[in-house]
């Protein structure tokens, strides 16, 4: 063996200098102390770091980053985007506006509550920092009107819903923030399930690190996230890692754009860094795809971070993740001066276009009346191909994972398709809490391929002819809908607070109330916005746009 290399040591991602635009949350609760040798200590109350998060908890629900909303109102202005990619961009904003009130968080899956820290070695706390931090996360789902959507393991096939959207994700580590041993620094997040279910790990070789398999692989496995997690996604690859589950997080940490002030070249110190060049490549691939903003176009994504890290000769993870159009995130930090938080756009108005819808609409959109016989629904849908846009008015009847198993149970047991399901189309959601005067909290659609085990049995009793959620279907949907004369419509994933504000007049529950929103509801709705994705001829949007069609590799 040869000698062993000098000592050089280096973070294995370095992060450079903090360019956040900070609002002051309160100065109370954080107090400096002297200690021997000189030090100075930054004390830090519990009652600080539970104002903090309840306040993070609460903006990320509502705000979004300025840079994130400049990127939708950027498709709206480019002429080589789809309509379909400009009609998603500003339901996008209209729904960020609406949200920006306060009272319509802008998804109705208000997420699981993850949050990291460093503590500086000269801040001083109680020392149950997750407990105090774990309180916020409680208070902000309590009060605001969030969805709780944490379940506890009561044995190993039961569970029950917490009531309170805790646990949450609650990591601190002992870390000079910047360099500052009396700071502490914080990324609060809302991981969605939608969002948290397109990360992904592949346990590769040496063999993918060249660029023609690079990119080929990249291809095939980009196209399998889909549209489930309401794109257009900010991106996050991670090439190597220590181990498996550090690319994860590392993959993570990018899509939230925390490693944005990574080196762009490696060295002998083995730290992570950006590949700003493959980045801009897997743009340009992304682009290509056809899928777009949902319904087609070029938007899949709005930007893509690569970051390449360190491995063991034997292993090459790579890791996915996507943060979609709920892009909820914020770093925060307390100091001697105060509690600070990152300032989040509340005026997400002044990024929608001078411009009417009829400008944006330049393809036709069919009105469909929800109100006539299911039959008759399915004869006007099966005059149009796929990708049509569609207005849908009436009754729809809401059902999700728990309400379809029930039925699933009763069609085993010999029972017969609930009438309603054979009446009306289904719209797979589960609505946020209810704020006082509207008919419903935020209420966007579901991962549609979580029920796709179903839509056999259920079509065959006549029940499901009609769909509508968010995301692609498996082939055996496609097939089912074509035997069956049955359809998928694809509603846009990510404008929750629109439908709920603009969209749904009234609410209902029909069956399983003990459930809470997983209950079967009947909602009506007025212009609702959704696309031909399945027709009855066994057509599918997305079969064609999930094929890779890459023959050149990486320039």
């Amino acid at each position: 063996m040869s000698s062993a290399a000098a000592f050089s040591y280096a973070p294995l991602l370095p992060t450079g200098p903090d360019q956040t635009d900070y609002r002051l949350v309160t100065d109370e609760g954080v107090d400096v102390v002297h200690g021997p040798g000189g030090r100075r200590f930054l004390t830090v109350e519990p009652a600080a770091l539970t104002a903090l998060t309840a306040e993070a908890m609460h903006d990320i629900a509502h705000f979004l980053r300025p840079a994130h909303l400049a990127q939708l109102r950027a498709i709206i202005d480019d002429p080589a985007a789809s309509p379909n990619d400009r009609f998603v961009a500003l339901d996008l904003l209209r729904n960020a506006n609406i949200a920006a009130g306060g009272v319509l968080p802008m998804c109705q899956d208000t997420g699981t509550a993850i949050v990291m820290g460093k503590r500086g070695r000269h801040v001083l706390t109680d020392g149950a920092d997750a407990e105090a931090i774990s309180r916020g996360v409680y208070q902000a789902y309590t009060k605001l009107n969030l969805r709780y959507s944490q379940l506890a393991p009561l044995t190993m096939w039961d569970e029950r819903n917490t009531g309170s959207n805790l646990p949450a994700q609650v990591e601190v580590y002992a870390e000079d923030p910047d360099g500052h041993p009396d700071a502490y620094k914080f990324l609060f997040m809302a991981k969605g399930g939608g969002s948290a279910n397109k990360s992904y790990l592949y346990q590769e070789t040496k063999a993918l690190l060249n660029p023609v398999r690079m990119m080929q692989f990249l291809e095939e496995k980009l196209r399998l996230i889909g549209t489930a997690a309401c794109p257009p996604y900010h991106l996050a690859i991670v090439i190597g890692g220590t181990s498996a589950e550090y690319a994860l997080k590392t993959a993570k940490y990018a899509s939230a754009k925390y490693l944005d002030a990574l080196p762009t070249s490696g060295s002998m110190s083995a730290h992570g860094f950006r590949d700003l060049e493959l980045e801009a490549e897997v743009l340009e691939l992304t682009r290509n795809f056809g899928i777009g903003a949902q319904f087609g176009g070029r938007y899949f994504c709005h930007d893509v971070r690569v970051v390449r890290l360190p491995r063991h000769g034997a292993s090459c993870p790579v890791a996915i993740a996507v943060s979609c159009s709920a892009d909820r995130q914020a770093v925060a930090k307390i100091t001697p001066s105060g509690v600070w938080l990152e300032r989040l756009e509340t005026d997400p108005a002044r990024f929608l276009p001078d411009v009417t819808d009829e400008s944006l609409d330049t393809e036709m959109v069919v009105r469909v009346d929800l109100n006539r016989p299911m039959d008759e629904i399915r004869a006007e849908l099966s005059k149009y191909p796929v990708k049509t846009r569609l207005s849908l008015s009436g009754p729809l009847v809401v059902a999700r994972d728990i309400a379809h198993a029930k039925i699933a149970e009763r069609l085993n047991a010999g029972e017969p398709m609930p009438q309603y399901l054979r009446d009306h189309a289904v719209y797979y959601a589960g609505p946020a809490k209810t704020p006082e005067g509207y008919a419903s909290g935020s209420f966007g659609p579901t991962t549609a391929g979580r029920m796709d085990a179903y839509v056999e049995k259920f079509q065959a009793a006549g029940g499901s002819q009609v769909m509508l959620a968010k995301g692609n279907r498996s082939a055996q949907v496609t097939r089912s809908c074509q035997q069956h004369g049955g359809f998928y419509l694809g509603s846009i994933g990510g404008p929750a607070a629109r439908l709920a504000q603009d969209c749904i007049k009234h609410v209902e529950v029909l069956e399983y109330p003990e459930l809470g929103m997983e209950a079967v509801w009947k909602i009506e709705v007025e212009d609702f916005p959704a696309f031909i994705v399945v027709d009855d001829k066994g057509n599918d949007f997305f079969a064609e746009v999930t094929k890779p069609v890459l023959t050149v590799g990486r320039r």
